[in-house]
């Protein structure tokens, strides 16, 4: 005779059970942030048809830094005035749309425009190809004298973990930074944001400005649905894990034993009525 199998216990599902709890409250919280992705985007687009839109609004001046709030004034429209320091220009890596699956790879042109109080507003010209970095080789189509740029209002960026750092010894520049810019090229009085100029054309048509995404995509309740539907299919898995090892295999056991007596000798009367010689 051979013992009788083990009959499964919830015991048996511990381990099983801990592994989904983790990956369900990974999916969860996605599903979650994907909500607060949304609810952000929203607003933000909110911002920028509110402020983005018709005519433009003299630029914050120096006596108005201190009240500047990106969460009140980013992507407004506004116009200023000044001279822009060619020669102290910085060129941020980066990439622009040249046309849908063709981005161009090259670097935003961040230029220094000196009011005439001589205070300082940086502008984000746009974007020139990689041959064309040089400032020398765009000499002949700079902007001289006093000029008038419209753009957006923009929040300067702190760098993230994985960006490079502002590298002004070796003009190596990766993040909009206001104050590496102004320290690397030795300015002062400059405002507490940037704008981006418009897509009015520069002498040359480099930079290329225009480049503020302003029509932005809000797919975030696709992706938390998605999240959520993944959890509850994890959920769905587990249960039918559960219950076929549960009720499954101890179904299969009472059936093993009740086909186990077909395995016996026969002792009983033989075909024709003769009993089995002994």
């Amino acid at each position: 005779m051979t013992a009788s199998a083990r009959a499964p216990s919830w015991r048996d599902l511990l381990a099983p059970a801990i592994a989904t709890a983790i990956a369900l409250s990974i999916l969860v919280t996605l599903g979650l942030w994907q909500l607060e992705r949304k609810a952000w985007k929203e607003d933000l687009l909110g911002a920028i048809n509110a402020r983005a839109f018709g005519a433009p609004v003299a630029a914050p001046s120096e006596t108005a830094w201190g009240s500047w709030s990106a969460a009140r004034d980013e992507f407004r429209r506004v116009q200023v005035t000044g001279t822009f320091l060619h020669d102290r220009e910085v060129q941020l890596h980066g990439l622009a749309e040249e046309r849908r699956g063709h981005p161009l790879q090259g670097f935003y042109v961040f230029t220094p425009l000196q009011r005439p109080d001589g205070a300082i507003v940086m502008v984000n010209r746009g974007v020139v190809p990689t041959a064309l970095r040089d400032p020398a080789r765009r000499a002949e189509a700079q902007a001289t004298g006093e000029v008038t740029v419209t753009g957006l209002l923009r929040n300067p960026e702190e760098r993230g973990w994985f960006v490079p750092p502002n590298d002004s010894a070796k003009n190596e520049w990766f993040v909009r930074n206001l104050r590496d810019m102004a320290a690397g090229r030795g300015l002062a009085r400059v405002a507490p944001f940037y704008i981006d100029a418009d897509a009015t054309p520069n002498p040359g048509g480099w930079p290329r400005g225009g480049q503020t995404r302003i029509n932005l995509p809000n797919d975030h309740l696709n992706y938390a649905l998605t999240w959520f539907g993944l959890a509850l299919t994890l959920v769905g898995v587990f249960a039918a894990f559960a219950w076929k090892r549960l009720y499954g295999a101890s179904s299969g056991n009472e059936l093993q034993a009740q086909d186990a007596g077909h395995d016996q000798p026969y002792a009983g009367q033989p075909e024709g009525g003769r009993r089995i010689a002994e």
